[in-house]
């Protein structure tokens, strides 16, 4: 088998069970009231139909048909239709990387003689972590404007809800990767499946809060979107002198910031049509509300 997986799909009166790659493409799919299967990618129509096979009742026999000129995908809703209509005010795609940390050190931070005075002192204050963290999205943002060449949208500086914020959000034919960035400048990190440990600190809940933001933005886009949304969660690492990562933490993804551009190459989760309905509910702010 090629670590194929069956996934549920049910929207607009439509019950469906699609077969996909470990990569989300799909390879075939089956009407679960009709029992008819539609074979996308032939090379795995054998392995599809076995495991679909014991999905449908004895009396219904899933009948292969050949895969028509265009194959079908799931439809992409017209999110404009479920959303206020866009203005400037609420365009996120305006937003420059860390635009919520500058605003916030502008508005609240120390002035810059403060700033100075602190420096001369060698005086650290709770503002520094907030510029490190600044830096960090401005130099991974910087990496991930590259990707619009290659047909990806990105959004930064995304804020939900509860004091939370997406530092960066890539959307593009390789599926939609929801972005933490992290700068530990001259560092040595170490990454496990829930926990991240700085120079052998102590652990920090790195993993496990961007997986639970991409659960949020996930849920945000699927209820906007008419078609299954995975977002996946990335972690990147700026600075650092070293990054190590345990053997069986694959739940989130770990660069360097130079590593970013690996998800370029990506392709075959979402076609334009679909990066174009998943990156119009994403830039609205109002869809962002209730997240």
């Amino acid at each position: 088998m090629s670590d194929l997986r069956i996934v549920g799909w049910k929207r607009y009166g439509q019950d469906r069970l699609y077969v996909n790659l470990p990569d989300n493409t799909s390879v075939a799919w089956a009407d679960r009231r009709t029992g008819k299967v539609t074979i996308l990618v032939e090379k795995y129509r054998h392995e599809a139909l076995d495991l679909l096979r014991p999905q449908f009742r004895k009396d219904v026999s899933p009948a292969p048909v050949e895969p028509p000129a265009s194959p079908p995908r799931p439809p992409a809703a017209v999110a404009a239709d479920q959303l206020p209509p866009l203005t400037p005010q609420d365009d996120l795609a305006s937003n420059r990387p860390g635009a919520a940390l500058r605003e916030l050190l502008d508005r609240e931070g120390p002035t810059p003689g403060r700033r100075f005075l602190n420096w001369l002192l060698r005086r650290e204050t709770e503002w520094d972590s907030y510029r490190k963290g600044l830096a960090g999205e401005l130099r991974v943002g910087s990496e991930l404007e590259r990707l619009t060449r290659r047909g990806w949208r990105v959004l930064h500086s995304i804020e939900l809800p509860r004091q939370v914020d997406i530092d960066h959000l890539l959307i593009g034919p390789g599926g939609v990767f929801c972005i933490n960035t992290k700068r530990h400048l001259g560092k040595e990190v170490w990454v496990g499946d829930e926990m991240v440990r700085i120079d052998h600190g102590k652990p920090q809940p790195y993993g496990r809060k961007s997986k639970a933001e991409a659960r949020r933005v996930q849920d945000v886009l699927e209820r906007y979107v008419g078609i299954p949304v995975q977002v996946e969660p990335v972690l990147v690492f700026v600075g650092v002198t070293r990054l190590d990562k345990v053997s069986t933490q694959f739940a989130v993804r770990v660069y360097r910031e130079r590593e970013v551009s690996a998800l370029g190459p990506l392709s075959g989760v979402l076609d334009p049509e679909q990066v174009d309905a998943v990156f119009a509910v994403a830039r609205n702010r109002c869809a962002w509300l209730a997240a």
